[in-house]
């Protein structure tokens, strides 16, 4: 496999804007309180909520992946991306987040993993 220069050199990158974020990792996942790993508290502080998936994936479109990302490593189905962003909600209160999209071997699609609090900010 012929590996972009951007990657060899760990080159900021774009994703591309239509990347899969599948509906039910934001209605059943993150949007809702999880036993271990709730990320729902921490997104309601911006005004995400169950009752309003579509608002969380049109931000994660428009607000994430239009910045750039970063490879932070590669498995056996595919090379992982990190990018570091504002999320601003929808009552105006901004998220400081790290969002993992991985981009599949086989398919070539690129698609949403997760997104935890950004520590580092």
């Amino acid at each position: 496999m012929d590996i972009p220069l951007q990657l060899r050199q760990n080159l900021p990158v774009k994703l591309p804007t239509n990347a899969t974020i599948a509906p039910e990792k934001l209605t059943a996942y993150l949007l809702v309180r999880q036993a271990r790993g709730d990320k729902s508290a921490f997104l309601a502080k911006a005004g995400y909520t169950a009752a309003n998936p579509e608002q969380l994936l049109h931000d994660l479109r428009s607000q994430v992946l239009s910045k750039e990302a970063i490879l932070i490593g590669r498995t056996k189905f595919g090379e992982l991306y990190e990018i570091r962003a504002p999320l601003t909600g929808p009552i105006g209160s901004a998220l400081q987040i790290r969002s993992i999209w991985m981009k599949e071997h086989l398919s070539g699609v690129t698609k949403f993993i997760t997104l935890v609090p950004d520590r580092k900010k």
